[in-house]
């Protein structure tokens, strides 16, 4: 797995408690699975079926930067299956595995399930800078 995408805690990603926000993680954690899985599809038109088994381990503060590491689980006809760890920087400390989440490759106009072409071992080999 590489971590490729790194972003900044700021004071409006934290919580009551004063530290990174659930929900803004998860936020996160989509917008870079979605710009992973449309670069190894080479497609745009994707969208989020499922998210899975989420783990939160460690918290992050304002200041930390967190980067994101991507790769593919599982690849199917439409649907493309990725995991996303969450780390520090600086500690390399996991702080959210996000292991299954699904997108489904649409046709743009229909908006029904399209096959996109790919297989796992096609994808395993494709360059993974996002």
């Amino acid at each position: 797995m590489r971590f490729l995408s790194r972003r900044l805690v700021m004071p409006n990603d934290l919580n009551f408690a004063g530290s990174l926000f659930g929900g803004r993680i998860l936020e996160w954690i989509d917008e870079e699975a979605y710009i992973f899985a449309s670069c190894q599809l080479d497609a745009k038109s994707l969208v989020t079926k499922h998210i899975g088994a989420i783990t939160f381990e460690t918290s992050a503060f304002q200041g930390d930067v967190v980067e994101f590491g991507l790769q593919v689980k599982k690849a199917g006809r439409s649907s493309l299956a990725i995991t996303c760890v969450v780390r520090n920087k600086h500690t390399k400390q996991n702080i959210c595995v996000a292991d299954d989440i699904v997108f489904v490759h649409i046709d743009p106009e229909t908006r029904q399930p399209t096959p996109h072409g790919k297989t796992k071992d096609q994808l395993d080999d494709t360059n993974f800078e996002i």
